[in-house]
């Protein structure tokens, strides 16, 4: 074998010295580098196989829904809602429960899901869309001034029709002609003229008794 030359030596004895000084992090650093390629991975794969079995639990709430048993779309709902409280697939089943629960006359299991939409939702529309539905069933129990304060909550722009029509509708049950025809009138000015929601709404704020 071929012996080194004096220059050779000399450069391997400096590789010797750098790696005794900094080996050990040169490998901790590759390890952790190799183990955060492999921990985002992982990450990946784990919230992909979340999100499809969060998806899995609300197909068998859309299967049940057309059903029209109330407890049936609700136990549903829950499993979504208990196992997969972060995914808008949760809120989505807590809005289709709410629906369920409202026609089956069961206000105060319509009022826990929509409330839990509220708390839980990362999803500002569907939290607008709650609150509003929220306030109708508020109205009917005539808790009035608990309706008016949810109303007034911050919500999309593209809820401002249904939010003043809301209002409106709260305020002439309360009495308050004057309010509630300027709420009308605002709702009007926010819904596109012509469709039948528009109509409806026209329809109330004429039947409003006249100011004396």
């Amino acid at each position: 074998m071929a012996a080194y030359n004096p220059e050779e030596q000399e450069n391997i004895d400096e590789l010797k010295s750098w790696w005794n000084t900094y080996g050990t992090l040169v490998i901790v650093i590759a390890a952790v580098f190799i183990a955060g390629i492999g921990g985002g991975q992982a990450w990946n794969y784990y919230k992909k196989q979340k999100t499809e079995q969060a998806l899995e639990s609300y197909d068998s709430v859309l299967q049940v829904q057309g059903s029209g048993d109330a407890k049936k779309i609700s136990d549903a709902a829950g499993l979504v809602m208990e196992s997969f409280p972060s995914s808008g697939y949760a809120s989505r089943a807590a809005l289709i429960s709410a629906q369920a629960s409202f026609n089956a006359g069961d206000l105060q299991n319509t009022k826990n899901r929509l409330q839990w939409v509220l708390d839980n939702s990362g999803e500002e529309e569907l939290k607008d869309m709650a609150r509003l539905r929220l306030t109708g069933v508020l109205l009917d129990e005539k808790k009035y001034d608990e309706a008016l304060r949810l109303l007034e909550v911050k919500h999309g722009e593209s809820f401002d029709g249904l939010y003043a029509d809301r209002r409106g509708d709260v305020l002439a049950a309360t009495g308050k002609v004057g309010e509630a025809r300027a709420a009308y009138q605002m709702a009007l000015a926010r819904i596109s003229a012509g469709g039948t929601y528009h109509d409806i709404v026209q329809m109330k704020l004429d039947a409003l008794p006249s100011a004396k």
